[in-house]
């Protein structure tokens, strides 16, 4: 019978540790691996999000997101993407400032 017991106590322990290791695995992330240096249609872009080289990433990249949802990887300090960083970043203020109502929210992200 001590058998059993052992072997219930042991396969309990072989259970909680394999719950700590996948709940404290580390998160996936989508990293660009090159970057396209021809400007994108402000009209066309809703959101933006930095990628750090050293972060989990190889290259330092702005992902910028369309109204479709797509992502596209441009350089981190190129003059139109700091352009439309802050066309975003003023289109967000507006768009909040209409309850996200109108033809140039469609697709941006509530805040």
């Amino acid at each position: 019978m001590a058998v059993r017991g052992d072997a219930k106590i042991f396969f309990c322990v072989l259970l909680i540790a394999g719950f700590c290791t996948v709940s404290f695995a580390q998160k996936l992330i989508d990293c660009c691996l090159t970057v396209m240096d021809k400007p994108v249609a402000k009209g066309l872009i809703v959101d933006y999000r930095e990628q750090i080289s050293g972060m989990g990433c190889a290259i330092d990249a702005t992902i910028l997101v369309t109204r479709r949802n797509r992502q596209l990887c441009a350089p981190a300090k190129g003059q139109w993407v700091v352009r439309l960083k802050n066309h975003v970043v003023q289109q967000k203020k507006e768009c909040k400032k209409r309850a996200y109502t109108g033809q140039n929210c469609v697709g941006v992200p509530r805040e």
